[in-house]
């Protein structure tokens, strides 16, 4: 890309405007962030968190969730979206750990990614927040913002990271996504997302 990109700006100005996103509670805790990113693909955070700690309640580690039946972990977790495959995904997963990890969350991405139900960017997302390894986990939230700004020109998620990792210092990585889904979620709509991107002197 020929522009010249002013990250600091873009980041200073999120970070101003920055409010705390639903799944950030369970901070550097590797087994909840784990769980409960799993849990939110195609659910909303508010629903992710009720049902990420009713089932912390029960299973408070990797262990507990392995002793929990199918049918208990459904009730636990529903309504997230799809809670009958993330159940047998779930009791897959803590089996897996505790037999091949040691009962330990992986730190490796692909470790992580061969979990069930563990794609990139849930793996990206639990490397970030709860080892501090920088990775750029792109959800709807960052795919859209960044390609509003012009950073991208992409069709697709997994595109979206690939040149994401390319083009932005690694510096910036750690606290991309928590900005931009913080951003994503206040301004949901197109025009006012590009509003405050405006008025904030990120786009013209």
């Amino acid at each position: 890309m020929g522009q010249v990109i002013n990250y600091k700006k873009v980041f200073r100005v999120f970070q101003k405007n920055y409010q705390e996103i639903p799944l950030e509670v369970f901070g550097k805790d590797s087994y909840k962030t784990l769980i409960s990113t799993l849990l939110s693909s195609r659910t909303k955070d508010e629903v992710t968190l009720e049902a990420s700690k009713h089932l912390f309640k029960i299973a408070p580690n990797i262990k507990r969730l392995s002793k929990l039946r199918d049918k208990e972990i459904k009730k636990l977790i529903f309504p997230v979206g799809f809670y009958k495959t993330k159940s047998k995904q779930l009791k897959k997963l803590s089996r897996m750990i505790l037999e091949e990890f040691g009962g330990e969350i992986p730190a490796k991405r692909e470790d992580l990614m061969k979990l069930p139900g563990v794609g990139k960017k849930t793996a990206n997302l639990v490397l970030n927040r709860a080892f501090g390894i920088p990775a750029i986990a792109v959800d709807t939230h960052v795919h859209r913002i960044s390609n509003m700004l012009g950073w991208v020109n992409t069709k697709t998620p997994e595109l979206t990271e690939k040149e994401l990792v390319r083009i932005v210092p690694k510096k910036y990585w750690s606290n991309m996504n928590r900005l931009f889904v913080s951003i994503g979620r206040q301004f949901a709509s197109k025009k006012k997302l590009e509003e405050f991107l405006k008025k904030n002197g990120l786009i013209r």
